[in-house]
């Protein structure tokens, strides 16, 4: 199928690489499709296995007292791997699993994969099903040992070798070609580091020549995003021209995606990168602010005169001056509001124009009250309304991701962000310090939109 592959399987204690470990490791190597080694070990796990582990896998904590710990075995498996596609029926799993073991042992695993799961999708496409399960009875497998790490990868064999009986060996082939095709490379892009990039959430990085920031983009699995950069850069001219001028790229691990939105706008403002337009900062943002007793009754309020604290009288976020005005002109003529009041046409005596066309009440000639047309001003523009601040004092926003084992909170007071922690101390620093609170759009709308989610779970960080 392919000049080398080596299938896998594992049995662990759970399923989190980060927390659980491994039982059982069992596998099967092909060189030229010609078997060269079957092995199978179970591990020490130095942990409990929990008891529904057990019933399952029918591995016990006696069973494995006296096995091998992992790093006993990991120089053999490492060899055993060395210069082969390691297969696996859901390979993220199994290669999570053996990068997490190698990294406590400070080995950084890099291996080409191929999800078997995946593979019999396109080999069956008729079936809904593809675990191992259904595999086993699809193909009518009998007298494996199932839940066990060298019983589920003879139920992948069996597997396979009915797929070339019934489909042909090149078809099967070609399918396992076809989920191993690595994405075009930008020049001097080292692919070693593409099989770095981790399944998990956070902001990636891409920088030209002279490391000139270029993009700056976040997901909730970075490998899959910038790979799909690659295999995407004909899509569009910008996709194409961007690639072609990278020169590297690094990443940011984060502990979910609110994390990463939070990252990528501070990163993009700081560093603009050339291809990030939507999220580089507009100087001229503004809002609208009544004011019943003057003339006119609304003025423009540039997000540097914006007070965090004092929002119950702004409306609307414009990213410039001329689009505040449009928004204010089609707001005026819905409502019938004065435009002169409003400071969109000159003064003088005299009605205003649309007051000629019966689209204002006449709060510019008399026929009007100024406390009406202002009332009838805030209830226009209600629904532009900035929120007020809804706490005390400062919060925290709390994400954790189980990929990265990171845990981070956000503060915030006020609207504004005031930072990232990741320990008690930083914290600590957090809820204490005393800054000036500078408005910041994006900010708001993010927070804004995580505060609407149920799960979001809120620290008040004000005592």
């Amino acid at each position: 199928m392919l000049p080398s592959v080596t299938f896998l399987d594992l049995e662990t204690t759970g399923a989190t690489p980060l927390r659980d470990r491994i039982t059982e490791i069992a596998l099967v190597r092909f060189d030229h499709g010609i078997e060269t080694v079957r092995w199978q070990t179970l591990v020490n796990p130095q942990q409990p296995i929990p008891p529904f582990i057990q019933s399952l896998t029918g591995i016990s904590d006696a069973m494995v007292a006296d096995a091998p710990l992992f790093s006993e075995v990991a120089d053999k498996l490492l060899a055993l791997l060395e210069g082969s596609v390691l297969a696996a029926h859901n390979v993220r799993f199994d290669h999570g699993f053996l990068k997490s073991e190698f990294k406590r042992l400070g080995i950084t695993l890099r291996q080409k994969v191929l999800c078997t799961v995946k593979l019999s999708r396109l080999l069956y496409p008729q079936f809904y099903s593809h675990g191992i399960d259904a595999i086993v009875s699809r193909h009518q497998i009998t007298g494996l040992a199932r839940h066990r790490a060298m019983g589920d990868v003879e139920a992948i064999l069996v597997m396979l070798n009915d797929a070339k009986r019934d489909l042909g060996e090149a078809a099967v082939q070609a399918a396992a070609m076809k989920l191993m095709a690595a994405p075009t490379l930008p020049p001097h892009i080292d692919a070693s580091m593409v099989g770095e990039l981790p399944e998990a959430p956070g902001v990636y990085l891409f920088y030209g020549e002279n490391d000139l920031p270029l993009y700056v983009g976040k997901s909730v699995n970075i490998r899959a995003r910038v790979l799909s950069h690659f295999s995407s850069d004909h899509a569009s001219t910008k996709e194409m021209r961007m690639t072609q001028e990278m020169k590297r790229f690094e990443w940011i691990p984060t502990a979910g995606e609110f994390s990463a939105l939070l990252l990528e706008s501070r990163l993009v403002k700081e560093r603009q990168p050339i291809y990030n337009r939507q999220l580089r900062r507009e100087r001229s943002l503004c809002s609208w602010q009544i004011d019943p007793l003057a003339q006119p009754q609304v003025k423009l309020v540039h997000e540097d005169e914006i007070d965090p604290s004092q929002m119950t009288q702004l409306f609307g976020t414009f990213r410039s001056k001329r689009q505040a005005i449009e928004a204010l002109r089609k707001i005026a003529d819905l409502s019938h509001l004065c435009v002169k009041k409003l400071g969109l046409e000159a003064g003088g005596r005299g009605p205003c124009f649309a007051y000629q066309l019966k689209r204002c009440k006449g709060v510019c000639c008399g026929q009007e009250p100024p406390e009406i047309h202002a009332l009838r001003v805030q209830q226009a523009l209600m629904a532009h309304k900035l929120k007020s601040w809804p706490y005390r004092g400062k919060i925290g926003i709390e994400e954790y991701s189980l990929e990265n084992d990171v845990r981070q909170m956000h503060v915030f007071e006020h609207w504004v962000y005031l930072g990232v922690a990741e320990d008690d101390d930083r914290l600590q620093d957090l809820r204490t310090q005393k800054t000036a609170l500078k408005f910041d759009l994006d900010s708001y709308k993010l927070l804004l939109k995580m505060l609407a989610h149920k799960k979001t779970r809120v620290h008040d960080l004000a005592d």
